[in-house]
């Protein structure tokens, strides 16, 4: 019998993030075509005004800020979850913070969160 838990919150914040990063690449791909169609046009000569006002939504730079959000949540549900798992295996705070690369302060508040 295995001593894996019925659920596993971290394998499950680890999925979210996977998906994150899915939707992240093709909102990028997406941002990234867009923005090399608003330098052709400024490359035709049209004035940066005439060439952002024409941009329909979401702007590059809004689809840009959506996608760091996204991953931000994302990757703060897998850190925090993953610390959590680790502190479960009896895993030491100073420990924890080695492996994550931040203060052992830092890692007993996102534990406490």
């Amino acid at each position: 019998m295995s001593d894996l838990p019925a659920t596993d919150p971290a394998a499950d914040a680890l999925a979210h993030l996977v998906a994150e990063i899915d939707r992240s690449v093709a909102e990028l791909e997406r941002a990234r075509h867009r923005a090399e169609r608003l330098l052709h046009e400024r490359g035709t000569g049209r004035p940066w005004l005439d060439v952002v006002t024409a941009e329909s939504r979401p702007l590059v730079v809004e689809s840009v800020s959506a996608v760091l959000a996204g991953l931000a949540g994302a990757g703060h549900g897998w850190r925090r979850e993953q610390a959590l798992a680790l502190q479960r295996e009896a895993v030491s705070i100073n420990r924890i913070a080695a492996l994550f690369g931040v203060t052992r302060q830092r890692i007993s508040a996102l534990l406490k969160e």
